[in-house]
């Protein structure tokens, strides 16, 4: 019998290998690592993998198939006890979505079919990439939407645009009621077996904000283009207390799981749209989250075995004390994104991006260890997904290899696009005294230490030039001394 080897985040049955597997003529191995659960995770993410995965099992076995289900302590050992108890004529395996996995099924003689989880294989994607001076996103999404016809009005795209970025930009609402709550599953036995099965960790218990199962997947993305697609586009930016998720899908754990596959969301967020009600604007900009940032860097993970190695601003001070839980911060933007991180393993992109990996640059963080820090926190994190993100989007490590610019800001940006600054003793208006920003400050700072490394990109020129004439300038940077000690010592 062939055994088909389903790795943690392919649990779908239409994904490679298993599409045209049969239950009677195909065994499939699941293996729960030890090694994996054992690094330092938060709670939610080592119980969303091992339930998923059990779930999955499940599934399978309802199916008819004969399920191996092993907890090993490592994925070789779980392999190597498979192979040794059933003696397989062959094992088979979708290519895993991570370098080492791909490697290990290489060492192990264990044969590759080709993935579809993604719409743009990697092979594609270097194909597309090949010969081209520089990298963008939007060229590769317009080449993706053509591909794939999503919104497409013959080869041009739908309402004459091909992005409505710019009109998705809106501060967060007065009353944040407006937004839904997602489903939440009720916990049951195998999620107390899981618990109970999983190392002692960090952050809050599950309590079903995050579903285990396709089912309770496909009912989030129900909730998602039934209840909040519409006020998609206008908040995708917007950070508010009154709501941890505003009207953003949450799908990300189920695709990148494979508890969902990404052609499926599209197509249910296209029909919605073509029904009516829905904006141009909010279905434009969720199919190019998925069919556009996501599948690229999918391919750029690929493409820059290197990328991981990336420290462009030499950077190199540790996690400060908030991040690592060893004291409180006063910044209440800060504060609550890390609030969120421990109550739930997940905040929205703009809190990743402009909360959390903007104060990291400002900081001068080095580059790997908000990589590992980030991977062990979020429930969506994979090595393919974090790598390009943080290298190259949220820290430009890579020197401007993948994003045009550093995303950095100030307490200006933070103070329009969320209600934090409402609570904070912190002042988003000063740069200097106690009462300063602490991003205002160290978004100067940033400026003046790396002016050197900035001032050839033309996306920067208008910062820089307004740095050069801040009369206290020099003030400025000595309160930034004062706020990294104050960081330091988990007093600011």
């Amino acid at each position: 019998m062939q055994t088909v080897w389903v790795f943690g985040d392919q649990l779908n049955r239409k994904i490679g290998a298993l599409a045209k597997a049969k239950p009677g003529e195909t065994r499939v191995l699941l293996v729960e690592s030890e090694a994996l659960l054992g690094w330092p995770r938060h709670v939610q993410r080592n119980h969303f993998a091992t339930a998923a995965m059990r779930r999955f099992g499940a599934d399978l076995e309802a199916a008819g198939f004969e399920v191996d289900r092993r907890r090993a302590p490592t994925l070789r050992a779980g392999f190597e006890a498979h192979v040794s108890e059933h003696r397989p004529d062959e094992v088979v395996a979708t290519e895993p979505n991570a370098r080492a996995a791909r490697a290990l099924c290489g060492e192990l003689g264990v044969s590759l079919r080709r993935s579809n989880q993604f719409l743009c294989h990697a092979d594609d994607f270097a194909a597309w990439a090949d010969g081209r001076e520089r990298l963008r996103m939007e060229d590769f999404y317009r080449w993706t939407r053509r591909r794939l016809g999503y919104l497409m009005d013959g080869d041009e795209p739908e309402g004459g645009r091909w992005n409505f970025d710019a009109d998705n930009r809106e501060p967060p609402p007065d009353d944040p009621s407006i937004f839904t709550t997602p489903p939440r599953s009720t916990l049951d036995a195998i999620d107390e077996e899981v618990l109970d099965s999983i190392p002692e960790s960090f952050g809050a218990r599950p309590d079903g904000t995050w579903a285990t199962s396709r089912r309770g997947a496909l009912a989030r993305l129900r909730h998602f283009v039934d209840h909040e697609l519409a006020r998609f586009g206008p908040y995708e930016d917007a950070i508010t207390q009154g709501s941890w998720h505003l009207a953003h899908s949450v799908l990300s754990p189920y695709l990148n799981q494979g508890l969902l596959l990404p052609g499926e969301v599209c197509d249910r967020v296209v029909a919605r749209y073509a029904q009516g009600g829905i904006p141009l604007a909010s279905a434009e900009g969720f199919v190019r989250q998925v069919i556009g940032w996501r599948e690229y860097v999918w391919g750029l993970y690929w493409l820059w075995p290197d990328h991981a190695e990336s420290n462009a601003f030499a950077h190199h001070a540790p996690l400060p004390p908030a991040f690592t839980g060893a004291a409180k911060t006063k910044m209440a933007c800060l504060a609550e994104t890390l609030k969120g991180l421990e109550d739930r393993a997940w905040v929205h992109h703009i809190q990743r991006l402009m909360i959390l990996s903007n104060f990291a640059n400002l900081v001068g963080i080095d580059p790997k260890q908000l990589l590992a820090w980030m991977s062990s926190q979020y429930i969506d994190a994979a090595e393919w997904v974090m790598v390009p993100n943080v290298m190259g989007m949220a820290l430009y490590a890579d020197g401007g290899r993948m994003a045009t610019k550093p995303y950095v800001s100030g307490g200006a940006y933070i103070n329009r696009m969320s209600d934090s600054c409402k609570r904070c003793p912190y002042d988003p208006r000063r740069r200097t005294g106690d009462d300063a920003c602490p991003f205002t400050t160290l978004y100067w700072d940033f400026l003046a230490r790396h002016e050197g490394a900035l001032q050839g990109n033309h996306r920067m020129a208008r910062p820089l030039m307004s740095m050069r004439r801040l009369r206290d300038l020099p003030a400025v940077r000595d309160r930034a001394k004062q706020v990294l000690r104050g960081l330091e010592a988990g007093s600011i």
